[in-house]
């Protein structure tokens, strides 16, 4: 056990992980960031498709600026590998205290301290700062098992030559799109890219969307299916695990209904459908969640547990903090008495402002 008392431990090296340390660092807190990867941004690096452009993107309403400005993309979209190695660069720059290949298990109460549980053995901090954020990919809620959809790309090779359906109406959905298209069209394939989402809007930026454009200009071959609904994982007669997916639904005056749906073998779909907060975490910890009931929750859909915190982002479990990712896309608020839903969007403007206001908490509770 180290013997060492931190003002601050933080688990994960993300965006908001960074943040918290930078700001540590630069406050004079001790701290140190225990990140489970082989390097900090981990997680972005994981589950980020090859060449996929890192935006400064903030929602249209945030009142605020980013408040890390050493952390903030550039305004000029970059690639991931650039945004990642100005990050690297960055943390041996600042020599910001970060112990790699360690993973987390579990936190203990001291008389006057936290113990911080691990494979590599245990640390001590007056405050813990949970920041490894949301890396549990939603699954689709379908009849049957839908496990073998993928989740990302690493390769978009791998869909050259086959009809894929990519699921998810965002910027991350888009961007597996085009990733695929270049692939099929630096291939001469003519195959399409199926790309559905329930909703009958897409919603993604500007950037993006004039990406896309070229690319289908350029001759990518793009079938966009809006309002269309994963229902059905089955195995057909050949053995071929496959996703249904309901694309028209026509009412019938005799009560019969009629649809139209498509069938992808799953090895040729990509689920792009955000991700949920690490709740089997917060159960160990003990940290409180609150499940979503009808007419509660606009964001989060009924039934998922949102984990609860105060206006500093502290948890119901005494000196432990949960920030970024592993609270989008909502969380439970404490504020003058009441607790609502607050929409809570998984950028790194997000991760980066929860970490100053958690920083500012800890600088206030501990006399600094």
């Amino acid at each position: 056990m180290s013997s060492e008392l931190h003002d601050v431990i933080i688990i994960g090296g993300g965006p908001a992980g960074l943040a918290t340390a930078y700001l540590c660092h630069k406050y004079n807190l001790s701290y140190l960031v225990l990140e489970s990867g082989k390097a900090p941004f981990q997680g972005i690096a994981n589950t980020y498709p090859q060449g996929k452009l890192v935006y400064a993107s903030k929602p249209k309403d945030a009142p605020e600026p980013f408040l890390v400005d050493e952390l903030r993309p550039p305004d000029k979209p970059v690639t991931v590998e650039s945004y990642l190695q100005y990050v690297q660069h960055f943390v041996q720059h600042e020599n910001l205290h970060i112990r790699t290949e360690v993973a987390f298990e579990n936190i203990q109460d001291e008389r006057d301290s936290l113990t911080i549980l691990t494979d590599k053995g245990r640390f001590r901090g007056r405050k813990v700062v949970l920041a490894f954020g949301s890396s549990i990919p939603r699954e689709l809620s379908v009849y049957g098992d839908a496990k073998m959809v993928a989740k990302n790309v690493d390769d978009p090779t791998k869909y050259v030559g086959v009809k894929t359906l990519v699921i998810g109406g965002g910027n991350t959905a888009a961007d597996v799109v085009i990733a695929i298209l270049k692939a099929k069209r630096e291939c001469n394939d003519t195959q399409s890219v199926y790309w559905a989402h329930k909703s009958e809007k897409f919603d993604v930026n500007k950037e993006t969307a004039q990406r896309l454009g070229e690319e289908i200009l350029l001759g990518g071959n793009i079938r966009l299916l809006p309002g269309a609904t994963p229902r059905i994982g089955e195995v057909d007669d050949e053995g071929v695990d496959r996703l249904v997916i309901r694309i028209n639904e026509f009412k019938q005056a005799d009560g019969i209904d009629l649809y139209h749906a498509l069938s992808f073998p799953m090895q040729n779909v990509i689920a792009c459908i955000g991700s949920q907060g690490p709740v089997p975490i917060f159960d160990k910890l003990g940290v409180q969640t609150i499940s979503c009931t009808a007419g509660v929750c606009r964001v989060a859909k009924e039934g998922d547990r949102l984990v609860l915190l105060s206006a500093e982002f502290e948890s119901t479990r005494k000196g432990v903090y949960v920030v970024g990712g592993a609270i989008s896309p909502s969380y439970m608020k404490i504020s003058e008495g009441s607790i609502q839903e607050e929409k809570h969007p998984n950028l790194i403007y997000t991760a980066i402002n929860d970490a100053y206001h958690v920083v500012e908490a800890i600088r206030t509770k501990l006399g600094r």
